[in-house]
């Protein structure tokens, strides 16, 4: 049974059965958030996805970066402050098989996914995250059998 179910753009309704939140800047104990620092983040929760659901597809909702104008004129040695959505997320999804050919019964389809977000609710329904929604989930989810 799924903690909840996020319906895609496409119509598709997928359920949510494994959740890690973080704080996205969580550890950051000294400097600015910055392009670098946030790419490292991004890295380090793909590899955490793929280590965690190693035989699951995994995608990427490229996150919003907002650039705030507090830093303009100054020179910061990592270049401007970048800041990404406060909670990353790790989850892995379900749904009816992909192929047509598969039995509903016997199959199911999965995909680990790796968005931020800006609150620690998890995704539900039409309210999910815009970019969580908008996931091709036919082209980027795989079969198997239940």
């Amino acid at each position: 049974m799924p903690l909840t179910r996020v319906v895609l753009a496409s119509g598709r309704s997928i359920g949510l059965s494994h959740l890690r939140l973080s704080s996205t800047y969580g550890g950051l104990l000294e400097g600015y958030p910055h392009r670098a620092l946030n790419d490292r983040r991004v890295k380090g929760l793909l590899t955490a996805a793929v280590a965690e659901y190693p035989r699951t597809p995994t995608h990427l909702v490229p996150p919003p970066r907002e650039h705030p104008d507090d830093d303009v004129g100054r020179t910061l040695p990592f270049g401007p402050v970048e800041l990404l959505p406060p909670v990353a997320c790790i989850g892995l999804f379900e749904s009816e098989p992909v192929s047509p050919d598969n039995e509903p019964v016997l199959h199911g389809s999965s995909l680990a996914i790796v968005w931020f977000q800006a609150t620690p609710r998890p995704p539900s329904g039409h309210d999910a995250n815009q970019g969580l929604r908008e996931v091709a989930w036919e082209e980027l989810a795989e079969d198997y059998e239940v």
